[in-house]
């Protein structure tokens, strides 16, 4: 008898299949007794048995290997988001990820940043980049608008960038952990490969760097609380906490809100000290 999760992927992946169009993929559309793609035609597509694919959509294929159902979700146009249902019903685990370079974040995300005023906020990729920010950590945590694209990295900003640098009471704490937390990242997405050249490139510029990558700790970044000593406002306690981009593995939102009203009171002065300043 077959297993209630093999039924429900048969019904999702025969649902799935009557929604596409034959003809935009070259299959002819006569004598179709139904809407969308023949099993026969999806089996094709994916390189697999046409008897096994439609025992598949029956509840009764086997439980498929991850290629297949990587075939099987391109054969079908799934989206991520559909792809990952169909791991999840056939596997019982999301498929395994695969980096994608990062080039910016959908205007709704920005507003969400824009509306924080006095908790400065970023959104990173699974590498570290900062692909977008907002009023207040321009002025608090670094002016991500005056730094080259490439320069738009924490690690590169921890461990390269005299100012930064001097923003930290305790910069060897803040080092290690910003390391152990990318290099969780960096594997969790599929970025370990990607990732070389900036680890090389960061071992040659900075002993200090290239001492604690050997390290090889790992950790998660999670939340907790950030102290900043800034040059005009003296020292900013900032509780912060990370979130993953729904839809968006590839992105991390982190908020850093004022621990107390001075705090907000000093972010706010630093705000206002730049009239000019623009996300």
């Amino acid at each position: 008898m077959p297993a209630a999760n093999d039924n429900l992927l048969g019904t999702y992946l025969k649902d799935r299949r009557t929604k596409l169009d034959p003809a935009a993929l070259g299959f002819p559309l006569t004598r179709r007794r139904t809407s969308g793609l023949r099993r026969e035609e999806v089996a094709q597509r994916a390189s697999v048995s046409a008897t096994w694919y439609t025992w598949l959509e029956q509840g009764r294929g086997g439980a498929p290997s991850a290629d297949v159902l990587d075939r099987i979700a391109r054969a079908l146009m799934l989206t991520d988001a559909e792809r990952e249902h169909i791991f999840l019903l056939a596997l019982g685990r999301p498929p395994e990820v695969h980096y994608q370079a990062v080039e910016g974040v959908t205007p709704r995300l920005q507003r969400v940043l824009d509306a924080l005023e006095l908790s400065p906020a970023v959104v990173r990729t699974s590498t570290w980049d900062i692909v977008a920010w907002n009023r207040a950590a321009s002025a608090v945590l670094a002016d991500y608008r005056a730094l080259a694209v490439e320069q738009r990295n924490v690690l590169r900003l921890i461990f390269c960038d005299a100012q930064v640098r001097a923003k930290q009471p305790d910069w060897e704490s803040v080092a290690r952990f910003a390391v152990a937390a990318f290099r969780a990242d960096a594997a969790r997405a599929g970025a370990s490969r990607e990732v070389q050249a900036l680890v090389a490139e960061l071992s040659h510029l900075s002993p200090e760097f290239e001492a604690i990558w050997r390290d090889n700790d790992v950790r998660t970044h999670g939340e907790g609380t950030k102290h900043l000593k800034h040059p005009l406002v003296g020292l900013i306690a900032l509780e912060y906490s990370a979130f993953a981009v729904d839809g968006r593995p590839d992105l991390s939102l982190v908020i850093y809100h004022p621990a107390t009203q001075s705090d907000a009171d000093r972010i706010r002065l630093l705000i206002e000290s730049q009239p000019n300043a623009a996300r």
